[in-house]
């Protein structure tokens, strides 16, 4: 496990393009029959990806936790953005089509991962994060996510959202996960840019067609950067930093926060006009 600590707005302001995907941008996370995972100071989440191809992989506790299995603190949410797959949760199994989620909780001893086709292999994307209580695991599918369809053509942003673990859907400690799917067409997500200085959020872009980019900006809103991003890869943003992007292509991704609250409205808007 790859441990990523915070960064300030000072030194984040005087990083090239290589400095800001040292520090913020997770590659490689799907690879055949490995589980990879950063730790992010920001909110002491954990960011991953599992690839099951040939074998079923466990979630092997990290010496970095300091604890006695993986999950003995923390909770987790899974997302599969690949082929059917199956996550073991302390023997029971739960099968996840695309965009199916679900979610772990505190004290949970044992998690695995399985494909149920080594042709078309699952894809695990998953968040984990400090918890105080144990809530029970849930499964969600993608219908029962209570889609949305939101934006317009004409501002090149129509997309759904679906929201998993939230205040109103799964119940958790601290996490927040769902993702946004872009019509073909339309490009730019998170617009209205914002910060939540209360909770940190990660972004992870999946769908993004071979030889296609996302170009995903962060910093202050008057000190922005941008990172490009590919398919598979994921981008940790600060609490003081935004969060948008723009792709050459339609695409997914899928996002998640953890901190002080799980409210949404709970957020700082720096309108477009204002961006510098």
């Amino acid at each position: 496990m790859e441990i990523r600590f915070q960064n300030s707005p000072k030194e984040t302001a005087s990083m090239d393009t290589g400095e800001l995907r040292k520090n913020f941008v997770c590659e490689s996370l799907m690879q055949d029959d490995t589980i990879n995972l950063v730790y992010s100071h920001y909110d002491r989440m954990i960011i991953g990806g599992v690839k099951p191809v040939h074998s079923t992989i466990v979630l092997e506790n990290d010496e970095e936790l300091k604890a006695g299995y993986f999950l003995e603190r923390r909770e987790m949410g899974i997302i599969n953005i690949g082929g059917a797959g199956k996550v073991l949760v302390n023997g029971q199994g739960y099968d996840l089509e695309k965009l199916d989620c679900i979610y772990v909780g505190k004290e949970t001893t044992d998690v695995s991962f399985q494909s149920q086709d080594a042709g078309d292999p699952a894809l695990f994307y998953l968040l984990s994060v400090p918890a105080h209580h144990i809530y029970p695991t849930v499964k969600m599918t993608r219908e029962e996510a209570s889609p949305v369809s939101l934006g317009a053509v004409e501002t090149s942003n129509q997309r759904t959202i679906y929201k998993y673990i939230h205040l109103d859907g799964i119940k958790s400690c601290q996490l927040v996960m769902g993702l946004t799917v872009l019509q073909s067409g339309s490009v730019w997500n998170s617009v209205p840019p914002h910060t939540h200085t209360r909770r940190m959020e990660a972004y992870f872009y999946f769908d993004v067609p071979e030889s296609q980019v996302v170009f995903h900006f962060m910093g202050e809103p008057q000190q922005t950067r941008h990172v490009v991003l590919t398919n598979h890869e994921a981008v940790i943003s600060a609490p003081w930093s935004v969060h948008f992007g723009s792709g050459t292509s339609n695409y997914g991704f899928i996002w998640g926060m953890a901190g002080e609250n799980q409210a949404f409205p709970d957020m700082d808007a720096a309108p477009v006009h204002t961006l510098r």
